[in-house]
C-alpha cells in the first residue's frame, strides 16, 4: 500500500492521498513521501475498530463510530519506526507522532461499554437531578407577542436601566420617570475572531462609560454571538475586561490544533464537559446528521469554554437556558443570537411533469432561486423563535422533537436534555457553510490584484444567481418544531418546513451581517439602536441599508430609511468629479491637488466632523461616514410621495435635531483604522481576516486598543443621543399628560355644569 502525507511545514497541515512514485520536496517545503513500509488494513483490524464502540441501534451512532472506529484504526496500524526517524522528523511535526496514542484513548472514551465515559453521558442524560428540564414537557407557542418571560424581563431591566440612565446623563434619579427611559439596544457584527476581539473591546469602552448598564437587549451575529456566550458566563463573570483577560489567554492556539484540542477531549474534567452535548445528539437523535459544524463547535468550545488551566469547567455554561440566571432579575441586558435557515422552495415550483421525472426545467430552478430567501431565527435564555413563523419553544426544549405542537419523548418517557452551547457555537459562526457567492464575496478583495482578474470577476458576477444558491459545506440540523403545523402557522410560510424533520441553521451573517432585524421585532420597541461594525468589507456591503428592505416589508415604523455608507454610484460620480477638478497644467500643480484631495479624504475617513452642515436634509452620497454616525428615522406617514421620508445623518455637534424626528435613532460605530493606534488596520493586517484562528495577546491588545479608540471619538456624541432621545420621550410624555389633564377637567366641568350662570 502506498500512502502520502502533504505536510506544509507553514502551517503544520498533515492530509493523506494516493502517493506518485518516489518522493518530491517542491518550494513550498510540502513533503510527498513514499511509504512503502506502510501494512494494509486487514477487514479484522476495521472490524475490531468498529467493536470497541459496542453495539448500538442508534443510526447516527452506529454511523460515527464505525468512521472514527476505521480512521482510528488506520493510523494506529502504521509502523512509524519502521519510516526511519530522518523521514519522519522531516515530514511530520513532533505533534503529529502522538496521533495514534490520542485517537485511541479518545476511542477509548467514546466506546458505549459499561462504565465508559461516552455511557456515563447518556445515563446522566436521563437523570433529572442532572438536567431537569427532560421530566418537563414543552408546546409551540404561536403568536406574535413576546414571551411571558421576556415582558417580565422588561419590566425589571427596566428599574435597573432608569437608575444608571441617571448616572449616565447626570440626572438626578428623583427626576427621571420610568416611562422616559429610552430602550436602547447594542449589537455586534459578524467577522469571526475579529468580531468577537472588537467587539470585546467596543463594549467594555461601553461599559466604561456607563453606556452598557443603559441597554436592555443585546444582539449578535457570528463572532458577536460568541461574545455573548461568554459574557454570560462563569469565564467572564459579565465583564468586558475579564473577558478580554480570558481571550488572551486562549486564542494564541489554534482552535484545530491536534494536540491542544484532542488533550482536552482526552482528558478530565474537559473531555465529559465538552463531550456531553456530541454524545446527546448522536444517541438520542438518530436522524441527525454530525458534520462538520458539530466538530467545528467542539473545537471552538474547546478554545472559548475551557478556562485557563483547563480544570475549573462550568457545567452551567453548556446551556443557553441558564443565562438566566444573569437577567431574570434585569441586572443585565437580554443577549439575542441569531442563526438563519435557506429557503429555497424547489419542490413548491415544480410542475407535475417534473416531479414524476424527478427534474427541474431551467425556468423552474430560475423561478426557485427568484423565490429564496433567508428565514432569521433567534435565540434567547427564553425562547427559540422565528418571526416569519410566529413560532417559537421554550430553550430548555432545543434538540429534542416536536409533532403537532407538542414535544415527543423518548422511549423512557424521558426527553433529551438541551441542545448543548457547543453545537450553537458552531451553529453562530458557520461562516463556512456560506454559499459559493459569499465565499467569493469575502476572498475578491485579495485577489483582486491578480492579472486577468477582471474577466474572471465578470464571470462569477454573471454566474452570481447560480453561485447564491450553492452551500458546499452543509448547514447543522437540530429537530424541527414545526411539523404537523398545516394551518397553524400564517399562509406565508414555506410548505416544505412542515415535511423537513430538521431544521439546517447556519450563521445569519448569510443574510444581514448586523443582527438588527431581531431589534425591530414589535414588542421590543427600540428607541436607540448602537451598532458595531467589525464585518470585513463594511463599505461595500454596507449592511445598515440592506435593513430598509426589511422595514419597508415588515412596515416598521421610525426606522431611518436610506441610512448606511454612499452607495457605490454616488462614489464612482463623485470620483469622476475628483479626477476633472485634479487637471492640471504641470506636475507641480497635479502634485499639490492630489496631496489636497488625500487630506480631505482622510479628513472624511476619519472624522464626524466631515458629516453634513447643521440642519440640512441631505444624502448619505454628501460626505463619508467617520467613526460615529448618527441617524434618526420618523415616523410620519407617506403621503403622496411613492418612497418613505427620507432619514437625517447629523452632525455631530447640532444636538437640537435629535429632537425634532419621533423615529429610532442608529448610533453606527464601524471598525475604521485609526492613527492613534499603529501597528493595526482592519483592512490590511493579515490577523484580521474572518478566516484566522490564532490571536496573539499583543494582537488583541492591538484589536481592543483599537476599538476603544474609536469609542472614544463618538462616545460624547453618543451621550448627547441618548440624552436627546431622552428629553424627547419626556416632553412628549409631558404634552399628553397635559392634555389628558385637560380632558379630565372638560369632563368634570361637563358633568358638573356652568357654576357661574
Amino acid at each position: 500500500m502506498e500512502i502520502t502525507l502533504f505536510i506544509d511545514t507553514a502551517v503544520s497541515s498533515l492530509a493523506w492521498g494516493t502517493a506518485p512514485p518516489g518522493w518530491e520536496v517542491d518550494k513550498r517545503k510540502v513533503a510527498k513521501v513514499k511509504l512503502s513500509d506502510v501494512p494494509e488494513l486487514e477487514p479484522e483490524t476495521v472490524e475490531k475498530g468498529r467493536s470497541w464502540f459496542g453495539d448500538d441501534n442508534s443510526p447516527a451512532w452506529t454511523i460515527f463510530s464505525s468512521s472514527f472506529a476505521s480512521a482510528g484504526a488506520s493510523i494506529s496500524s502504521i509502523e512509524w519506526s519502521n519510516m526511519g526517524d530522518n523521514i519522519t522528523d522531516f515530514i511530520m511535526p513532533d505533534w503529529a507522532k502522538a496521533l495514534p496514542g490520542f485517537v485511541k484513548k479518545l476511542q477509548l472514551e467514546l466506546e458505549m461499554a459499561p462504565g465508559s465515559l461516552a455511557d456515563e453521558i447518556w445515563q446522566e442524560a436521563s437523570d433529572p437531578y442532572i438536567n431537569p428540564e427532560i421530566a418537563r414537557s414543552a408546546r409551540v407557542r404561536i403568536g406574535k407577542e413576546l414571551c411571558k418571560e421576556e415582558q417580565n424581563f422588561q419590566d425589571r431591566r427596566k428599574e435597573h436601566v432608569t437608575l444608571a440612565l441617571a448616572r449616565y446623563l447626570g440626572i438626578s434619579e428623583g427626576e427621571i420617570d420610568p416611562e422616559d427611559v429610552p430602550t436602547i439596544a447594542m449589537c455586534g457584527s459578524g467577522g469571526g475572531l475579529r468580531a468577537l476581539v472588537a467587539g470585546t473591546g467596543s463594549y467594555l469602552s461601553a461599559q466604561e462609560a456607563g453606556l452598557f448598564d443603559c441597554i436592555t437587549y443585546t444582539a449578535g451575529v457570528s463572532g458577536s454571538c460568541w461574545l455573548q456566550a461568554l459574557f454570560h458566563s462563569s469565564l467572564a463573570g459579565q465583564n468586558h475586561q475579564r473577558l478580554v483577560e480570558h481571550l488572551k489567554r486562549r486564542l494564541g492556539v489554534h482552535i484545530a490544533f491536534p494536540p491542544a484540542a484532542l488533550n482536552l477531549l482526552t482528558s478530565a474534567p474537559t473531555n465529559k464537559f465538552l463531550l456531553s452535548g456530541f454524545v446527546e445528539k448522536l444517541k438520542g437523535d438518530p436522524d441527525a446528521d454530525f458534520g462538520v459544524v458539530d466538530a467545528y463547535g467542539l473545537l471552538l468550545a474547546a478554545r472559548l469554554l475551557v478556562p485557563r488551566g483547563e480544570l475549573g469547567v462550568d457545567a452551567c455554561d453548556l446551556k443557553l437556558s441558564n443565562q438566566r440566571a444573569f437577567v431574570d432579575d434585569g441586572s443585565n441586558p437580554l443577549p439575542i443570537y441569531t442563526a438563519v435557515r435557506h429557503e429555497i422552495p424547489l419542490d413548491e415550483v415544480k410542475t407535475i411533469k417534473e416531479e414524476i421525472e424527478g427534474a427541474a426545467s431551467p425556468e423552474t430552478k430560475e423561478l426557485a432561486k427568484q423565490e429564496s430567501w433567508f428565514q432569521w431565527f433567534e435565540f434567547t435564555p427564553y425562547e427559540f423563535w422565528c418571526e416569519e413563523l410566529d413560532a417559537g419553544i421554550p430553550t430548555w426544549s432545543l434538540g429534542r422533537k416536536f409533532q403537532n405542537g407538542i414535544d415527543v419523548p423518548r422511549e423512557n418517557g424521558l426527553m433529551l436534555p438541551e441542545l448543548r452551547v457547543p453545537q450553537l457555537l458552531g451553529i453562530f459562526g458557520s461562516a463556512f457553510c456560506a454559499t459559493l457567492s459569499h465565499y467569493y464575496k469575502e476572498i475578491r478583495p485579495i485577489v483582486q490584484g491578480i492579472a486577468m482578474f477582471s474577466g474572471v470577476d465578470n464571470l462569477i458576477e454573471e454566474r452570481s444567481d447560480d453561485l447564491i444558491k450553492v452551500h458546499p459545506i452543509d448547514p447543522a440540523s437540530i429537530p424541527n418544531f414545526c411539523l404537523g403545523l398545516e394551518g397553524r402557522l400564517p399562509p406565508s410560510c414555506p410548505q416544505n418546513i412542515f415535511k423537513s424533520s430538521h431544521l439546517q441553521l447556519m450563521d445569519a451573517g448569510m443574510s444581514n451581517n448586523l443582527p438588527i432585524y431581531p431589534l425591530l421585532r414589535p414588542g421590543r420597541d427600540i428607541d436607540v439602536i448602537v451598532a458595531f461594525d467589525a464585518s470585513a468589507d463594511i463599505k461595500t456591503e454596507n449592511w445598515l441599508s440592506v435593513a430598509d428592505g426589511y422595514a419597508k416589508q415588515r412596515g416598521v415604523k421610525g426606522w431611518p430609511i436610506g441610512l448606511g455608507w454612499p452607495k457605490e454610484e454616488a462614489t464612482r460620480a463623485q470620483t469622476r468629479q475628483e479626477l476633472e477638478l485634479a487637471q492640471a497644467s504641470s506636475p507641480q500643480e497635479a502634485a499639490g491637488r492630489v496631496a489636497e484631495a488625500r487630506e480631505q479624504q482622510r479628513e472624511n475617513a476619519n472624522s464626524t466632523e466631515a458629516a453634513v452642515a447643521a440642519g440640512q436634509h441631505t444624502s448619505p452620497d454628501e460626505a463619508d461616514l467617520g467613526y460615529c454616525t448618527v441617524w434618526i428615522g420618523t415616523t410620519e406617514e407617506r403621503s403622496s410621495s411613492p418612497s418613505a421620508p427620507t432619514s437625517k445623518r447629523l452632525d455631530p455637534e447640532a444636538d437640537w435635531e435629535l429632537l425634532t424626528p419621533d423615529g429610532i435613532a442608529v448610533i453606527y460605530f464601524p471598525f475604521l483604522p485609526n492613527p492613534k493606534v499603529e501597528g493595526v488596520d482592519p483592512n490590511t493586517s493579515d490577523f484580521m481576516s474572518t478566516w484566522n484562528f490564532v490571536y496573539t495577546p499583543e494582537q488583541i491588545d492591538k484589536v481592543v486598543a483599537l476599538a476603544r479608540a474609536n469609542f472614544e471619538e463618538g462616545k460624547e456624541q453618543t451621550r448627547r443621543c441618548v440624552r436627546a432621545v431622552y428629553e424627547r420621550k419626556r416632553n412628549a410624555r409631558l404634552v399628553r399628560e397635559e392634555k389628558e389633564m385637560v380632558e379630565r377637567w372638560r369632563r368634570r366641568m361637563e358633568r358638573g355644569g356652568d357654576h357661574f350662570g
